[in-house]
């Protein structure tokens, strides 16, 4: 059973940073792509940055030169850094992997991007 934890978020100012990271249990995590979601309230969940087990990555246009997405192979852990933070960032941003075609998410951690 694979499982994923984040944590990392809160209530920021515009312009501020978080860091959000991602602990991945249950399947050996070396050999998945990992991905950071986010969802708004009333709005659908969207893709906002992954990560391929050779450390490709891809951005959502959005975040693109202000998030970093990452990944410790020895720790198991995934990351976003997330800078020049914006209140349109406000969201529960989501740990995703997918294994043998099912997938899997965090519980997600909640960020507030407001003055």
């Amino acid at each position: 059973q694979v499982q994923l934890v984040e944590s990392g978020g809160g209530l920021v100012q515009p312009g501020g940073s978080l860091r959000l990271s991602c602990q991945a249990s249950g399947t050996i995590f070396i050999i998945y792509n990992m991905g950071w979601y986010r969802q708004a309230p009333g709005k659908q969940r969207e893709l906002v940055a992954t990560i391929t087990r050779a450390s490709s990555t891809n951005y959502a246009d959005s975040v693109k030169g202000r998030f970093t997405i990452s990944r410790n192979n020895a720790f198991d852990m995934v990351y976003l850094q997330m800078n020049t933070l914006k209140p349109e960032d406000t969201a529960v941003y989501y740990c995703n992997t997918r294994v043998d075609g099912n997938d899997y998410w965090g519980q997600g951690t909640q960020v507030t991007v407001s003055s």
